[in-house]
């Protein structure tokens, strides 16, 4: 039993270590040697930016006038808002940018997935740049993913999203401002490799003819379209200089169902790409793939496996003793982060990454468990925080 044990922690340990380390250390050295660089070049090819939008009416008109206020050909570019049978007043406010050139789709409630498949089938530009109803963007955004789509090879690009913490918000928030700053530097090294794993939905960009309309309507979005040009043998790569601004989500609680939702939704959308898992085909992709969408999402299993057998194993060696004392004293700290949240106390980091980083994995935990059990998340209501002026996109903390 002891050695069954044993080999179970330390299984476990491994499988942590290259979640956290030996993937990052892959991909650098991966990509250090491929350097797979993008052939850039200026270029302004007609646009058809598509906003979706569910009772968005605090922040569309906002976003509306950030869209027409980028740096980028007014005949070149097309502005669409896919209004997803809004409640409020959404649609009254986007129909009054009418005359300056915005296309109101008014349709019936189905979800996001069939809002975009549905103003995808709309649009008439060479290229479809997605983003959000509380997206802010840098008034050249457009040109820069705009300028790798002068490489033949490049399918799609994913822009760089930043966070902003909101005065007053909850310490949660600076833990997804961290996690978003990882996930950031981690796409960066991804994409010397030939691929990133997939975009974020606040921005990105993906070639008019590669877009099919996406049928699993309980998949994330820009995961399910964002892949499917790497699944056509078309690039898909990341350009740091494309910046969206996002506030982070004030409170934890809804960060929490947020992250269900997402994860939920994002294991599904890997269980329709599964295809893309094949190294034979998709080569280190699927690596990349199977290491940052499956066993990150699933780490809640080797971290219950290690509290569970280093316990068992303390009385056995002071090593393993002091393990279990490490894991105690680090939950310790994610409840003191809970608790505090709203503190000053609760926004120190060595505070806030433990409560971040665990109530991230329960999250992760609760949407496997609705993923195995067959839950569909198709519609929902946005954890929604504002939108960032103009001019601040940069600004994180």
């Amino acid at each position: 039993m002891t050695d069954l044990t044993t080999w179970t922690f330390w299984m476990s340990v491994a499988c942590l270590a290259y979640v956290y380390g030996g993937f990052p250390l892959l991909v650098a050295v991966v990509g250090w040697f491929r350097r797979r660089t993008v052939q850039e070049a200026p270029a302004t090819p007609a646009v058809s930016l598509i906003i979706a939008a569910y009772d968005e009416e605090a922040v569309i008109g906002d976003r509306l006038e950030n869209a027409l206020a980028l740096d980028y050909p007014a005949g070149r570019l097309e502005i669409l808002v896919a209004a997803d049978g809004c409640s409020d007043g959404t649609e009254a406010i986007v129909e009054r940018y009418a005359d300056r050139g915005v296309r109101l789709l008014s349709l019936p409630r189905q979800g996001k997935i069939r809002a975009l498949n549905a103003a995808a089938a709309q649009a008439t530009g060479e290229l479809l740049v997605f983003s959000d109803a509380n997206i802010m963007c840098h008034p050249q955004a457009l040109r820069m993913l705009a300028r790798n789509f002068a490489d033949p090879a490049v399918g799609g690009v994913a822009g760089h999203t930043v966070y902003r913490l909101e005065e007053g918000s909850e310490s949660s928030s600076q833990g997804e401002s961290l996690y978003w700053d990882y996930d950031t530097r981690l796409k960066q090294l991804e994409s010397l490799t030939g691929n990133i794993v997939s975009a974020h939905g606040g921005l990105y960009a993906v070639r008019r003819s590669l877009y099919r309309p996406v049928a699993d309507t309980a998949v994330t979005d820009d995961f399910a379209i964002s892949t499917e040009v790497v699944a056509q043998g078309y690039r898909l790569v990341f350009e740091p200089a494309a910046l969206a601004s996002e506030v982070a989500v004030p409170e934890a609680r809804r960060e929490f169902r947020r992250r269900v939702r997402l994860m939920t939704r994002g294991l599904r959308g890997v269980v329709l790409r599964r295809r893309l898992l094949n190294p034979l085909r998709f080569g280190f992709y699927s690596v990349v793939l199977f290491s940052h969408k499956v066993l990150r999402r699933l780490a809640l299993v080797p971290l219950v496996l290690i509290a569970g057998t280093s316990a068992y194993l303390a009385p056995t060696h002071p090593f393993y003793f002091s393990a279990a004392a490490a894991q105690a004293l680090f939950y310790a700290l994610a409840v003191v982060g809970l608790l505090l949240r709203r503190t000053a106390i609760g926004r120190l980091k060595p505070i806030y990454i433990p409560f971040y980083y665990c109530m991230a994995n329960v999250a992760s935990g609760v949407a496997l468990v609705q993923l195995l059990t067959g839950r569909r998340i198709e519609l929902w209501q946005p954890q929604r925080h504002p939108a960032i002026p103009a001019g601040s996109t940069g600004a994180r903390r």
